[in-house]
């Protein structure tokens, strides 16, 4: 037997459709496995994972996850993973826990750097601390800062979590998980249930940990472009230290059951919310006894598509056309046995029935009358051409294929067939060709299928409060059990936890960090090539770019010309465009078309401050992409949606609006800091103020407003849609956008002139006038729940401060220590954030799933105080300028580099202003650190304040502020 630094190799092959060599090892001496992929990908991606199994709903595996990142043997400091989001120069740099298994991925594009990640999350994994006082922190702890204060439950998987369970999507996923798999692993809360999680030791946390943190239960995955021997090298050096022993972690297969069930569960509401309407449903299957090979997980995913992914879809259509339901989501999970999760939303209770024989008998009649072939088509385009692409945005492509391997090597089967997609993708085409392929696929894991839960959510308008006081009480028991011994010692544990969370890493724990220099960084912006010609008066930004022969074309309109009363109209205006068919084809037939004959045609509205003047840049825009022979029926397609538009389904419009609600209702409970956000940006930018009319709490009210409006009256609705598309769908409204190879570009840019010459002519409306009225005194919007949102913001510039490149340095250091340790660490929210929008102007901090509410302002409000008595040692300033380059030069793949170039020429950001800002970020100096502290002075006195929170935590913040503080408005 050949060994390379302690592995064998067990099998080599190539992935063509990846364009990479793949190898897969054994490491001698713990079994552990390695898969190496081999290729020219500069953006290397590295993972390490283990199989995890929780035994029950404690959060163990989740606690766990973040707890080994609290400091290791050879990097004892308190947390080397928040000091490397600082000072690297990662793409990517996180962890997850899934259902039974943990990840620990990391991804750069400087060879130096990405090793120096992958030795701190080896050493992180291998050996961490973890102590008592990082569970405590991470985890859970009792806290008491006095004895005659309440006794509370503090931690950050704690409060994140507290967070996940007043979302009704983590609501709608945990029953049907829990459903399916009644008394097995994949039934419990892997991310930990609130009200379980104290039930978890400091003791079992680390058995936990020696149990299956040990290479002989490790995956190790390598990507990219670096020596592939090292791989082995930098592996082996911690693998060596340990024996082979065996490990259980395999997920037990669940017997099938021989019929559905059904099941009733409450979940929280706003008091006063329309119980009628408020009400879920989820209809779920377990689809298969064990693993499965790639063919069947592409089949799954191309039916899903088919069945629920477009407009379009037939069972999407069927329920949304009842009118028994408001929205709907499915998925099908990736466990060792694939299941199927249908949620619905906005379901009266008592339709249940109806809303589930809708869809058996919708399911029932594709499977005996046959699927649409066109639909067909369009979701085999739609999937070959993402296989190919492999267009992950910023997500490292490298860590999204090790989830395609995962699905098969975590239940120890082949990674690497995942990987080689032609085969399987060649099999459901030839078996498309025979015909009745996916109905087969309907009749088998469907309607034969009994391993069937039906799940009906009745809203609770009580249940949050119930729940809080449950806990209160709960709290209360505990502590009247407690001796004044036992009270006193939590006392002085609980100021020992936060004296060790205020306690600073030494300078020389800090130096044990591996670390790059300024010397590692490019001094240069990285410079997008881009020509600028006017097609027919259109000017056309063009982008010569290697996209594997992949049309990628933009067009964009201007959007200052409408009138105010419009602006809340555009998101579903854009949708419009290609969800309402044409005078040509109804939507149906046009969203099959869009996916039997492109890569997808999307639209999206973008909105910014200007660099060098005052308003703002606001566009719709239309963004398609397609292979170079795609092209003609690309920029037909376009010509279509663009010329033809029907927009007088009001039907269909009002599906569009109701789906519009609910998802905006799921995202103000799980994301409220984005709302707090947008609230308080609009009180500073035309851009901000844009921003809360299209997705903000303003948008939200509107879309209500708009559903009565669409059946009371329909005719000032539609007009309001024509004059849009009247106003804005000209040529001397658009620009275009192309990122594609010189060669390429020269064969499209035929279609590309017919496509200008189409649009419709005349001289361009004059800039509307925006009255740009937003509210001064602090706001608060309650949403059901036990945790909050906090947002204080201030626009910088009027207080002196001149923006520069400083600032993004110093925003990063803030964000990485004050507020991670006063908001986070010490408070226990999930995450303390700030920003500074230089141009804006507007500086604003914001935090996510906190329990607190004032003490986090208070917390804000000392960011002054500590910037302007800061002391910081060369090497720490050098480590956030560091991770301040990092973010400037954040990964983007072809496609997205030309975008942004467009996008920073329309705004005013050439790029010698972009070299300037650079240039201030690589000189920034510790006295740009207190000169920012003095800024933050005024903010504290003139900041403004948004928050969306549970009323109760709102209520507590007015008493503790003297009565009237906030202006409420309910939400939820």
């Amino acid at each position: 037997m050949t060994t390379t630094h302690g592995f064998e190799l067990l099998r080599e092959a190539e992935a063509p459709e990846l364009k990479s060599k793949v190898r897969l090892y054994r490491h001698v001496k713990t079994g552990a496995e390695l898969l190496s992929i081999i290729n020219e990908d500069d953006n290397k991606a590295f993972a390490v994972t283990f199989r995890t199994p929780p035994a029950d709903s404690t959060g163990i595996a989740h606690i766990l996850e973040h707890s080994v990142l609290c400091g290791s043997r050879k990097y004892p400091l308190k947390e080397p993973f928040i000091e490397l989001v600082k000072g690297s120069l990662k793409t990517f740099l996180n962890a997850f826990t899934g259902s039974a298994e943990t990840y620990y991925p990391v991804a750069s594009v400087n060879t130096r750097d990405f090793y120096n990640l992958v030795d701190v999350y080896f050493d992180a994994v291998f050996h961490p601390r973890l102590t008592e006082h990082i569970f405590q922190q991470e985890g859970w702890h009792y806290e008491l800062t006095s004895p005659d204060e309440p006794l509370i439950y503090k931690g950050i998987v704690f409060n994140e979590m507290k967070g996940a369970y007043g979302s009704p999507d983590t609501v709608l996923y945990d029953a049907a998980e829990r459903s399916l798999f009644p008394d097995h692993v994949y039934g419990v809360s892997a991310g930990g249930d609130p009200k379980v999680i104290p039930d978890l030791t400091y003791e079992g946390l680390k058995s936990f940990h020696e149990k299956y943190y040990h290479p002989s239960n490790a995956r190790i995955w390598f990507w990219g472009d670096d020596e592939p021997d090292e791989r082995l090298r930098l592996s082996n050096e911690y693998l060596s230290e340990f024996e082979a022993r065996p490990v259980d972690s395999l997920v037990p297969a669940l017997p099938r059951w021989t019929e559905p069930r059904r099941l009733t569960q409450p979940y929280a509401v706003g008091v006063g919310a329309d119980e009628a309407g408020q009400g879920m449903l989820s209809i779920n299957w377990v689809l298969t006894d064990d693993a499965v090979d790639f063919e069947v997980d592409l089949a799954l995913d191309i039916l899903k598509h088919i069945l629920t992914g477009t407009a379009a879809a037939p069972l999407r259509k069927a329920m949304l056309e009842s009118r028994l339901v408001e929205d709907l989501g499915a998925g099908v999970s990736d466990g060792r046995q694939r299941a199927w999760r249908t949620g619905f939303k906005g379901v009266d209770p008592a339709n249940a029935d109806q809303v589930e024989a809708l869809m058996l008998d919708t399911l029932r009649k594709l499977a005996d009358e046959g699927i649409d072939p066109d639909a067909v088509e369009a979701a085999m385009n739609t999937a070959e051409f993402s296989l190919r692409e492999l267009n992950t945005g910023g997500f490292p492509r490298g860590l999204m294929v090790l989830f395609y391997a995962m699905s098969s090597w975590l239940y120890g089967r082949d990674p690497i067939a995942p990987l080689q997609f032609e085969t399987p993708l060649t099999a459901i085409k030839e078996g498309v060709a025979k015909g009745g392929y996916f109905e087969n696929l309907i009749r088998e894991y469907f309607l034969d299928n009994p391993h069937r839960t039906t799940i009906v959510y009745t809203p609770d308008p009580g249940l949050a409060e119930r729940e809080a006081a449950a806990e209160r009480a709960k709290l209360e028991t505990i502590k009247a059990s407690l001796s004044t011994e036992e009270l006193t010692a939590i006392v002085d544990e609980t100021k020992y936890l936060q004296q060790l969370q205020q306690t600073p890493d030494t300078e020389e724990q800090l130096a044990t960090l591996p670390r790059l220099t300024i010397a590692d960084l490019d001094p240069k912006v990285k410079i997008v090539p881009t020509d600028v010609q006017t097609v027919f008066g259109v000017p056309v930004y063009h982008h010569d770019l290697f996209t594997n022969g992949i049309v990628y074309v933009d067009l964009g309109f201007d959007l200052k010309v409408l009138r105010q009363e419009l602006l809340s109209y555009l998101p579903l205006f854009g949708r419009s465009l290609l969800e309402m068919g044409t005078e040509k084809e109804d939507f149906v037939q046009l969203t099959q078309r869009i996916g039997r004959k492109t890569g997808g045609v999307s639209q999206q509205l973008f909105t910014s401050s200007l660099r060098s003047a005052e308003g703002s840049a606001a566009r719709l825009w239309v963004r398609a992409k397609a292979t170079p022979t795609q092209a003609p029926d690309l920029t037909a397609i376009l010509e279509d949606i663009l010329l033809y538009v029907k927009l007088d389904n009001q039907d269909r419009f009002r599906q569009m609006a109701t789906e519009e609600k609910v998802r905006l209702e799921a995202a103000v409970a799980s994301s409220g800091h984005g709302f707090a956000g947008r609230r308080l940006a609009a009180r500073f930018s035309e851009s901000g103020w844009l921003g809360e009319q299209i997705s903000g709490i303003t948008y939200l009210f509107f879309i209500r407003q708009l559903l009565e409006k669409i059946d009371s009256d329909w005719p000032s609705v539609l007009a309001s849609l024509e004059e849009i598309r009247s106003t804005v769908l000209r040529r001397s409204l658009a620009v275009a956008n192309v990122t594609l190879d010189a060669a390429n570009y020269a064969a499209f840019k035929p279609s590309l002139e017919e496509l200008a010459q189409a649009l419709p002519d005349g001289e361009a409306p004059a800039p509307a006038e925006w009255d740009l009225v937003a509210e001064c005194l602090p706001e608060a919007f309650t949403v059901p729940g036990q945790v909050n949102y906090v947002a204080k913001a201030a626009r910088l510039t009027d207080f002196g401060y001149e923006p520069s490149g400083s600032a993004n340095v110093i925003t990063n250091f803030l964000r990485t220590s004050w507020l991670w340790e006063k908001v986070r660490v010490e408070g226990g929210a999930y995450g303390g954030m700030c920003g500074f929008d230089s141009l804006s102007g507007v500086f604003s901090f914001l935090s996510y799933r906190d329990p607190n509410l004032i003490k986090t302002l208070e917390n804000y409000d000392g960011s002054a105080d500590f910037l302007e008595n800061l002391t910081l040692s060369d090497a720490e300033l050098t480590r956030n300028i560091i991770g301040t380059i990092s973010d400037l030069d954040s990964y983007q793949l072809p496609d997205a580099k030309g975008f942004s170039a467009t996008a920073r020429a329309l705004i005013g950001e050439t790029d010698d202003l972009r070299q300037k800002r650079r240039d201030q970020v690589l000189a920034t100096t510790l006295a740009d650190f207190q000169a920012f502290g003095k800024v933050l002075e005024s903010l504290n006195e003139s900041g403004q304040v948004a928050i969306v929170g549970s009323p109760e935590a709102i209520v507590a913040a007015n008493n503790e502020m003297g009565g009237y503080w906030v202006r409420t408005t309910k939400v939820l």
